[in-house]
């Protein structure tokens, strides 16, 4: 059997699927298109909705908890991990700062992150969920005063940035229950690994995805050819790392080769070289990281990371080995 596409997202919020699976197909497309490969990008896009699938969660993060749009009421792990996710963005935005050639901009652009290190520094004794709650409201308030996130108006309002970086506190505090249904981060991962099937599948995974489909591939029993991650945060020492199972974090068994692709520019992608910090499987495999430069200001979404020659180059390889090896 032939192996098939498996996407899975990242934060944010509600998105329709199947628009979706178009956007990410076209993107992977033009960038096989780049990296010489127009047959196989035609052959995707010819069966978009047989041979590729797109792991939609976002549905499972609707809070009953929540009082209003981007209202979130945090547990106390959950509050933890949020305060130290923003803790790791603001100390790697301090160290790219060092690398704005522009003075006068460094010099600015410094004196706000100087400002979100001293909201994100604790002032003593224990804190509540609440007042780790209203500490990531005032974080996230400064940050948006910084490029890329006033220029392109990712988030509107410092709450909504909140509720989705909250997305990966939720799954990694492991809670939310349903009577029947599991914990949250369990119902998450049965939906990639119904998405997976019993085939092999090249799974392309982008942000909290990539920690979700890590996560979700050490419950597949199948093989997956190649596993590729797209800015992913898996190895935030304070926020996510600690938290990712299983301990330590891994390769999974059935992934046959990982890439890990990132931009210098990616603000999620803090700690970008993931063989440092991920173990390898039985085989010997360990993520092997390549850093990719795209246009624009805000250079995180998948579609940009799928459009590049050299992410899309191995997906249409490992694609056409498969297919081969079924002959």
């Amino acid at each position: 059997m032939a192996a098939r596409v498996v996407f899975v997202h990242g934060i944010g919020g509600p998105r329709d699927p199947a628009g979706e699976l178009g956007q990410w197909s076209a993107g992977l497309a033009d960038g096989m298109r780049a990296a010489g490969h127009g047959d196989r990008a035609e052959r995707l896009l010819a069966d978009v909705s047989g041979g590729t699938s797109f792991v939609y969660y976002g549905d499972l993060f609707a809070d009953p908890r929540a009082q209003g749009e981007g209202a979130w009421s945090p547990s106390g792990p959950e509050a933890e991990i949020l305060a130290g996710l923003l803790g790791d963005v603001v100390a790697s935005l301090v160290a790219e700062n060092g690398q704005e050639t522009d003075p006068e901009r460094r010099r600015a652009e410094l004196r706000i992150l100087e400002h979100a290190q001293a909201q994100t520094a604790r002032q003593g004794g224990q804190q509540g969920s609440g007042e780790i709650l209203r500490k990531a409201l005032d974080v996230a308030t400064t940050l948006l005063e910084l490029r890329p996130w006033r220029s392109v108006g990712t988030w509107v309002a410092p709450k909504l940035m909140v509720r989705d970086l909250a997305q990966v506190a939720r799954y990694l505090a492991r809670g939310e229950r349903e009577s029947a249904g599991g914990s949250l981060d369990e119902r998450i991962r049965a939906r990639v690994c119904d998405a997976l099937g019993d085939g092999p599948s090249v799974v392309v995974a982008h942000s909290l995805g990539t920690v979700v489909a890590m996560e979700a591939l050490h419950e597949f029993t199948g093989e997956v050819p190649l596993f590729v991650t797209l800015g992913s945060p898996i190895s935030m020492r304070a926020a996510v790392w600690p938290h990712l199972r299983p301990r330590p974090p891994a390769t999974p068994a059935g992934v046959r080769s990982w890439l890990n692709f990132w931009d210098r520019d990616d603000l999620i992608a803090v700690r970008p070289r993931l063989e440092a910090d991920v173990a390898p499987n039985a085989a010997g495999v360990v993520p092997v990281s390549r850093r990719v430069d795209s246009d624009g200001v805000w250079v995180h979404p998948a579609q940009k990371y799928l459009a590049q020659p050299a992410v899309a180059g191995p997906i249409a390889a490992a694609l056409r080995d498969s297919a081969a090896g079924t002959r």
